[in-house]
């Protein structure tokens, strides 16, 4: 393989990457080959930044699957407090035979303010389970901005390298 075929090579990405360039920099080193050093430097340092943003998508994701799990439980409790109001209904239902009037009125009073309630709950916890994802999504904007950065920071590392040692083919 030639030194243009070397420099058009896709060069493998994450923790292969970063062993593949220091192996790559160790043999250039070894053998005076200061192109094949610098390569393999730029190839762990692109090993890096995959690395970096591999961690932040899984950051990312972690976090909006907590926000999911949040929703999930904010919604069990909703289901739960809707079944509890059914429950107490039906107790309100069976007093009534003895005072039906009065125990009708007073059911569905009781039943008007729980509900109300658990709207009002219902409605913070959706709050706070839009918030938490909203916050997910703000993480792993950053984390993709920061993923941009590194691979920004390893083309001016290459830019200064070929500024250094202008390679012929690119």
């Amino acid at each position: 393989m030639t030194d243009s075929d070397t420099s058009r090579e896709r060069t493998v990405g994450g923790i292969a990457g970063k062993v593949a360039g220091k192996v790559k920099e160790v043999a250039g080193e070894l053998t005076d080959n200061e192109k094949l050093a610098r390569e393999g430097r730029l190839q762990q340092a692109q090993g890096d930044a995959d690395v970096e943003a591999a961690k932040a998508r899984a950051e990312a994701k972690r976090r909006e699957e907590e926000a999911e799990l949040e929703q999930e439980r904010v919604e069990t409790k909703v289901e739960t407090e809707q079944l509890r109001a059914e429950v107490e209904e039906q107790r309100a239902e069976q007093a009534a035979e003895v005072d039906r009037d009065r125990a009708e009125v007073q059911a569905e009073q009781q039943a008007n303010a729980r509900a109300a309630e658990a709207s009002v709950e219902r409605q913070v916890e959706e709050a706070r389970a839009e918030r938490a994802v909203e916050s997910a999504e703000d993480a792993e904007r950053r984390q993709a901005a920061e993923a941009a950065a590194l691979e920004q920071e390893a083309r001016r590392a290459e830019a200064r390298a070929d500024a250094i040692d202008p390679e012929e083919d690119r």
